[in-house]
């Protein structure tokens, strides 16, 4: 998975915080552990604070936590809340049409194309919770049997 996407490092985050529900972590704890900036993971936290995932506290101990239980957040709500999609449309619709013929000619075919494969991810990413995430963490297996945490 690519390390510097919002997805990417939404579903790392989350899946920390659930393996460690205990736990508060700071922003720059999670720019260090995912080699990004601390702007960014600021950004990205604050998306998601805003479509309900995770909550903010202030203070010595303070940081971020999941404003719900992880079993009630699946990746579908973790993509929706970024405002994800698949390939990111160049053109801006009928007031900036591309130039191009061929563009032209097949963006709407395109754009229909991405809108169904849009919905068939996000109908697996429904069956899969951040708990999820958070016991593969806990017990230290992935996909590469690595025991990786990213």
């Amino acid at each position: 998975m690519k390390r510097n996407g919002r997805f990417s490092l939404s579903l790392h985050v989350l899946g920390h915080l659930a393996a460690q529900p205990h736990r508060s972590l700071t922003s720059a704890e999670i720019a260090e552990h995912n080699g990004t900036h601390a702007g960014f993971v600021r950004r990205v936290l604050g998306l998601l604070r805003a479509g309900g995932l995770v909550a903010s506290e202030k203070g010595h101990s303070g940081g971020w936590r999941l404003a719900k239980p992880p079993e009630e957040i699946s990746l579908a709500d973790v993509f929706d809340a970024l405002g994800e999609q698949l390939v990111p449309s160049e053109s801006g619709g009928e007031s900036n049409p591309p130039e191009c013929v061929i563009e032209r000619t097949v963006a709407q075919d395109i754009d229909v194309a991405l809108a169904a494969a849009t919905e068939a991810m996000r109908a697996n990413l429904k069956h899969r919770t951040i708990a999820d995430l958070g016991k593969a963490l806990s017990a230290g297996v992935g996909p590469d049997d690595t025991g990786s945490h990213h």
